[in-house]
């Protein structure tokens, strides 16, 4: 008899049954809850218009107050007088929103408080994706997705309080250590009890729906709470429901396996094969334990770290093309969503219309991933993005007196063909990074991704040397991504590495223009390991 190996675990205990689907509507409080927490930093800290109060210059006297302006200009017979605002200032809010700078009056040289706290928000994610990514190849998923949530609730909650800078600052650090875990943990374990064939429609269609959806109306929450304290509180406090996440999510059996636990991992299976009113044969049973003892129980007493994704050469290859992907993606798509800002229309207006692209993005992946396969579709959303984004910067650059309304439509399709692009790219690198150092290496790359970011604002700061420069630079690294993508192997009906031995031979002999689209269907055993 054949090994039975833990895709074909999942075919005995239900593709597809009301376990998956339990797991993929608590995916989906997760999409919702990464969501507000990742943009609301944006809305919590809204510049608002404002001006000088109009009382800090005696009655009678001639003055220019200019929206915007940080003094008065005071008019007398020979000579203009520039007064400070002694007398603080009158601001003009969307929606009446009060944002943290209006309620504390960080303008006119405080602005570095609200910037510093948002880089430092992406500084803590980058620690705290480093150690939560450790963590969860040491002591699970599960745990980490529960700390990291409680850890997101009590740093928001912490910048609530907080009355002065340092306070303030310090608070953006914790809660941005959570960021990336709190929904690439949940990711993971849905992942790996879903087999491959429901996948892709099972994921991408969680996150284009609620991701959208919590995307398109995080603005109007904070609009409809009135100030950003009580927004801040209302997005942060159901992160605390993600502890009873232990009463309904097992921890992941790929990492019980790889850990050797390969007894708790059963009774994971039996509980979702009892949920899903199926019955596991106890030969089928027997079988996946002589599987792990012949593929994973004889490596069990070495001690995988992320170093070992970089000591053979065709591994090593794989992780830095997939680190390169990584930054490529992550860098393009903060800036070009960033890039929409100063179009004349309200933030909260154009932050909804541009987040309205993540779910068509997610439906054109979930059309095209399983047919033509996951590098097919890497490397043509991104060469098709930076095509796309090297000619929208040129045609901009060619109008003698640019029209907002097609601006705005330009940068809708080019946030549709970047979504397209950064979406695509989590699942491909999740499925070649080996079990053993999954945790591990997939925070890694994207703690890469995040450092690259910090470099959008400097490359959009180049459109005032040349107009066209930003989406230039941008689109050519798109296209250098889709390249690199072209020598990673393809995923799709392969078997999946679970040890680094494995991840080093996979994929090995597979030309660069190789497609699954171009391939014969084959039939897939359900003892083959796919996940």
């Amino acid at each position: 008899m054949d090994d039975v190996d833990i895709d074909g675990m999942l075919h005995l205990v239900g593709d597809f049954g009301r376990y998956q689907f339990l797991l993929l509507f608590l995916f989906s409080i997760i999409n919702v809850l990464s969501g507000f927490h990742y943009f609301g930093q944006t809305f919590i800290s809204v510049i608002p218009e404002y001006e000088c109060n109009s009382t800090s210059f005696d009655e009678g006297a001639n003055g220019l107050v200019e929206i915007g302006a940080c003094s008065i200009k005071i008019y007398s017979e020979d000579h203009i007088q520039e007064t400070p605002c002694t007398f603080g200032w009158n601001f003009t809010s969307q929606y009446n929103y009060i944002s943290i700078i209006q309620e504390f009056n960080w303008i006119c040289g405080l602005e570095w408080i609200p910037a510093l706290g948002q880089s430092v928000f992406f500084m803590g994610s980058v620690v705290g994706s480093l150690i939560f990514g450790v963590l969860a190849d040491k002591i699970g998923r599960l745990h980490c997705l529960v700390a990291s949530h409680s850890l997101l609730c009590i740093g928001n909650m912490f910048t609530v309080f907080s009355k002065d800078p340092i306070s303030f600052i310090m608070s953006r650090f914790i809660a941005g250590g959570a960021t990336d875990t709190n929904f690439v943990m949940m990711y993971i374990i849905v992942m790996e009890y879903i087999r491959p064939k429901m996948r892709t429609l099972g994921l991408n269609l969680t996150i284009g729906v609620f991701y959208c959806l919590s995307c398109m109306t995080v603005p109007w929450v904070a609009v409809s709470l009135g100030n950003w304290w009580l927004f801040l509180t209302v997005i942060s406090l159901p992160n605390l429901l993600i502890i009873s996440f232990y009463l309904y999510v097992p921890e992941s059996a790929q990492w019980l396996i790889s850990k050797g636990r390969t007894e708790e991992a059963i009774k994971c299976f039996k509980e979702i094969a009892k949920y899903n009113r199926r019955e596991i044969p106890q030969k089928s049973i027997d079988s996946l334990k002589q599987y792990c003892e012949k593929h994973v129980d004889s490596g069990r007493g070495k001690h995988e770290n992320l170093l070992g994704l970089l000591k053979t050469p065709k591994l090593r290859r794989k992780t830095l093309i997939l680190v390169f992907k990584s930054m490529v993606m992550t860098l393009c798509y903060d800036a070009i969503s960033r890039n929409v800002n100063g179009l004349g229309y309200s933030p909260f207006l154009v932050f909804s219309i541009t987040s309205a692209t993540i779910l068509p993005s997610c439906i054109f992946i979930l059309i095209t991933q399983d047919r033509i396969g996951r590098k097919a579709l890497a490397s043509g959303a991104l060469f098709v993005s930076g095509v796309f984004t090297i000619s929208s910067g040129v045609f901009q650059a060619s109008m003698e007196k640019p029209q907002p309304m097609i601006i705005l439509a330009l940068a809708i399709i080019a946030r549709l063909s970047v979504n397209v692009a950064y979406n695509s790219g989590a699942q491909y690198a999740v499925e070649l990074i080996p079990v053993v150092v999954r945790g591990q290496g997939v925070s890694a790359i994207h703690v890469a991704g995040y450092a690259a970011s910090f470099f959008s604002s400097q490359i959009l700061f180049l459109s005032t040397i040349w107009r066209p420069s930003p989406d230039v630079i941008l689109g050519t690294l798109l296209i250098l991504g889709a390249i690199a993508c072209l020598f990673l192997p393809e995923t799709l009906n392969k078997v999946l590495p679970v040890t680094l031995e494995d991840g080093e031979l996979f994929g090995e002999g597979e030309g660069i223009f190789e497609f699954s689209c171009f391939k014969k269907p084959r039939s897939i055993s359900t003892t083959e390991l796919v996940e």
